[in-house]
This record gives C-alpha cells, structure tokens and sequence, in this order.
C-alpha cells in the first residue's frame, strides 16, 4: 500500500495518523491494517488507552503460546533479545519464521506498537525491583550526566526498565520539595496548565474555526479539556521545583475545589452520602475490572468532580475498608464493599 493510502485507510480507525511518521505509518500499514479491518467487520472499535484485564491476559497467552511453538524459554528472551547476544540470531530466526507480530496482537483490538509496549511492561523483571536505594539514585544521576536521556543504555547499566529509570529521573533531576504547596508554586502549575492548554486549543482550532464557533468552543471545552491527558512531564519543568505526578495531583485539588465553590465533599454526612452513591454506582456497572469503569459519569454521583478525585476517592475506600485487596480482583473488592460496607455506611447516615 502507497504512503497516501496507507493514510487514509488508516484515518479510520486512527484520526490522528496524519501526525504520525513516515515510517510508522509504513509499519502500521503493515502490522496493523488488516487486523484493523477485520475487527471492523467484527463490530469491534479499535482501543487506546489503559490495557484492561482481560487484554493483559490475552498478551500473557499469546506469549505463552509463542513460546511453546518456538521453544524459546522464556518471554524476557523473546522481548528483551538484545541482552543475550548469544541466542540473538536464533531467536530472531524463530521470530521471523512463526510471525511474531500476529502472534502478539492475535485478539487485541489496538496498534501492534502499543501492544508490544505494553508486552515489555507486564514481562521485564526489571520491572519490579522495589524503591531505589540512595546509590542507585546517585548511579542514575551520573548515567544521566554521561548519556543523556538514552534511557535504553541507562536502563541496561542499571537492570531496570526503560520506563522505571526515565519516571525515577524526573523525580530527582532537580531539587523537588515535597512539603506544602507555596503561594509562588501554585501559580506557576497554573500558569503552565493554562499555557499548554492555550497552545493545544490554538492548534485545534488553526483553520477550521469561525469566530463564532471559537466563541462558542471557548464556553463547552471548560471540564474536559480543564484535566484530560494534560501533558504532565511539560508541565513539571514549567514548574521547576515539583515533579509530574506532584504536579497532577495538586491539580485535581485546585480543580475540585473550583467545581465545588470550595465544599468539602467527603466529609461528614455529604462524605457518608458520597462513598454510598460511589458503591451503589460501581456494583450497578457489574464490570470486571478496573479499566471498564466509566470514571467520567461516576464523577457526576458525587458532585461532578474530576474523575482522578474519584479515582483517589475509591483507591482509599478499598485499601481502608477490604482487608487483603491486593489478592482481590476488582469485582470481588466490589462486591465485598457492598455486601459489608455499604449496610454499614448507610446506618451511619
């Protein structure tokens, strides 16, 4: 398939392809278009986003499977081939020969690249290796200093995961306060918040607005665009002296407290009142995992806040409330918070 109609056919299914490289578009093309349609015709919509439970265990089957095929013996070998130099021809060979990519993708509705990413995550045992020791973080405050955000190469030096050295620099790379937010800090995050959302809304609407339409956009796109996939990591530097995720949750606070004239929504009766809708609605939903969660319309149940406040607001309820929930699925957690909590919170009332 020729460049432009590689692009357009795959417009479809990605709207914003045309803002994609030459050369992954190429490889989309390749990799993913025909599986994109054949979901199509399934009456499947292909999926961004968080990787549900049940996508997760079809990566870990597709690996297995994989592996079984090949006799590769284990998944770190078949994502991670370049750190065994040694069996790195064969294993390529025996990847090549039994059509990894559709093998890794089979029964995923979404780009073969995200699957892949998301494949590297759940299987590097680097991957979780608990805090970082004071040395380590001296380690990868000098790897940055010789290599930059090569974050491969740094990644290898230290035997953690690309992504867990690249999120650990961000923390330390400057002189981060953790205590209260001053006065300074605060309208520093929301200058920078303005600043990003300003510049993503003058792109949007370059050439395809009225002045009458911009008018009327500035008034509907308050909630969404005010705390959806804001780009954090910009925003941090922005900032200077607080790290992204600092910077997201006290962002959320600023915006609950706007949403709420300042109401302290989770306390005494209104919080008893909002810990049951939030139950009621999660048990009603009957989803099974997490990621199913229409975050966005549960805000509503509980004074229409941004739906990280709830997010947070449930996190807690489940670690306070339901003893060993970490060995729990999510469905199990729900249920238990209704059949035990819930009775309980409503005779509180």
């Amino acid at each position: 398939v020729d460049l432009d109609t590689a692009k357009q056919e795959l417009e479809e299914f990605i709207p914003h392809v045309r803002n994609i490289s030459e050369s992954s578009i190429r490889k989309m093309a390749r990799r993913d278009l025909v599986r994109f349609k054949q979901f199509k015709k399934q009456g499947i919509a292909v999926k961004f986003g968080r990787f549900s439970q049940k996508e997760n265990n079809q990566i870990r089957k597709n690996i297995e499977e994989f592996l079984l095929i090949t006799g590769i013996d284990s998944a770190e070998k078949l994502l991670f081939t370049s750190r065994y130099p040694e069996d790195k021809e064969t294993i390529n060979r025996l990847k090549a020969e039994h059509l990894f990519c559709e093998k890794l993708s089979e029964g995923i509705p979404r780009p073969w690249r995200l699957i892949y990413y998301r494949a590297r995550k759940m299987f590097d045992p680097n991957n979780y290796k608990g805090r970082y020791s004071k040395e380590e973080k001296e380690k990868l405050k000098k790897y940055h200093a010789l290599h930059g955000n090569d974050w491969k190469k740094i990644s290898e030096l230290m035997s953690r995961s690309n992504l867990s050295v690249a999120m650990k620099y961000s923390e330390i790379k400057s002189a981060v306060n953790y205590g209260p937010w001053s006065k300074e800090e605060t309208q520093k995050l929301m200058q920078a918040v303005e600043e990003v959302i300003r510049k993503r809304m003058e792109k949007e609407d370059a050439n395809s607005l009225s002045s009458s339409e911009k008018s009327q956009r500035d008034i509907s796109i308050d909630r969404e665009t005010l705390y959806q996939k804001l780009p954090w990591t910009e925003i941090e530097t922005k900032v200077g002296t607080r790290y992204w995720r600092q910077c997201k949750q006290k962002w959320t606070t600023i915006l609950t407290n706007k949403i709420t004239k300042g109401q302290q929504l989770y306390r005494g009766t209104k919080g008893l009142q909002a810990k049951i809708n939030l139950i009621k609605r999660l048990y009603e939903m009957q989803v099974e995992d997490a990621n199913e969660v229409n975050w966005e319309e549960l805000s509503n149940a509980i004074g229409g806040v941004p739906k990280a406040y709830v997010q947070a607001k449930f996190y807690k309820l489940k670690v306070s409330c339901v003893p060993l929930w970490q060995k729990k699925t999510f469905s199990e957690i729900i249920d238990y918070l209704f059949e035990e909590k819930l009775p309980e919170l409503e005779e509180k009332l």
